[in-house]
C-alpha cells in the first residue's frame, strides 16, 4: 500500500497560481489535484495519456477542437490519448480539479515539454 499525505505530495507550479499536487498512483494510472487561479487557462496540448478531469471546486471549461463543455462541482469529462484540448477558468472563483491519467504520468510532461 503507498500513502501519499496531501500536504507531502510532490508539487509543481506550471504557471503563477496553477498548483498541482501528485498524488497515489502508479506506472498504469496517476492523479493530479490541481488549482486553477480565476481567468487561467492551459495551453492546448495533446499527450498519449487518457485523461479523466474531475471538477471539485467552482468551475472548470475544458475545450477541445470540436467543442467546449463546462464542469461544475462533482462534473467530469473524459478525453481519449492525443485528443488536443486545454482547460480554463473563466469564472472570478478559484477552481479546483482532480486529473486521472492512464498511463501514469509524471510533472516532466511539463517540465520537458518545447514551446
Amino acid at each position: 500500500m503507498e500513502t501519499v499525505k496531501f500536504d507531502d505530495a510532490e508539487q509543481y507550479e506550471p504557471e503563477a497560481g496553477w498548483q498541482r499536487r501528485s498524488l497515489a498512483g502508479s506506472e498504469r494510472f496517476t492523479f493530479e489535484w490541481f488549482e486553477k487561479p480565476s481567468g487561467h487557462s492551459s495551453p492546448m496540448h495533446d499527450h498519449e495519456n487518457e485523461q479523466v478531469c474531475l471538477c471539485l471546486e467552482g468551475e472548470l471549461t475544458v475545450h477541445t477542437q470540436e467543442e467546449s463543455v463546462t464542469l461544475e462541482k462533482n462534473d467530469s469529462v473524459h478525453l481519449e490519448s492525443w485528443e488536443e484540448h486545454r482547460v480554463e477558468n473563466a469564472s472570478d472563483e478559484r477552481a479546483v480539479g482532480l486529473d486521472v491519467f492512464a498511463p501514469g504520468r509524471g510533472f516532466e510532461f511539463w517540465t520537458d515539454r518545447e514551446e
